[in-house]
């Protein structure tokens, strides 16, 4: 029985050839791999400096160094939806697909973002809307 999530049982896509869906998709999942690694790992860190700090002082250091890694744990959190999310779309066809215009979104930008949704054009433009709007002074 073949893995489903094998890169060869990719559908077509219309934008990205095979070679570059397969490179797409090995980044992701080497990034995905990276990301729970590292949550692991600080995971049985902070458990292990929990247990060893004697002093309370060295107990608010080491507290304080836990509420910085929880925030940092927040951001690879949602940055590990938005791989998961990136493999869906390649396993179901639409990655490399814009979601606001339906263009493709270049294989460098990809590249930069593989998490990217939108095409360089629409991100910009989201942008530019959300940003405050400057008042001149004079």
């Amino acid at each position: 029985m073949s893995d489903p999530t094998s890169p060869q049982n990719f559908p077509e896509d219309e934008y990205l050839s095979a070679e570059e869906i397969k490179t797409m998709w090995d980044i992701l999942e080497q990034q995905l791999q990276e990301i729970l690694s590292e949550s692991r790992e600080d995971l049985q860190y902070f458990t292990e400096q929990r247990e060893v700090d004697p002093d309370e002082l060295d107990l608010a250091v080491t507290e304080s160094n836990r509420d910085f890694a929880l925030r940092l744990a927040d951001r690879e959190r949602r940055l590990l939806r938005k791989i998961k999310n990136a493999m869906t779309r390649i396993q179901n066809g639409e990655y490399g697909t814009c979601e606001s215009c339906g263009a493709a979104i270049s294989f460098a930008r990809l590249m930069a973002r593989p998490v990217a949704t939108q095409c360089i054009d629409c991100k910009t433009e989201m942008e530019q809307l959300e940003r405050p709007k400057r008042a001149f002074i004079q």
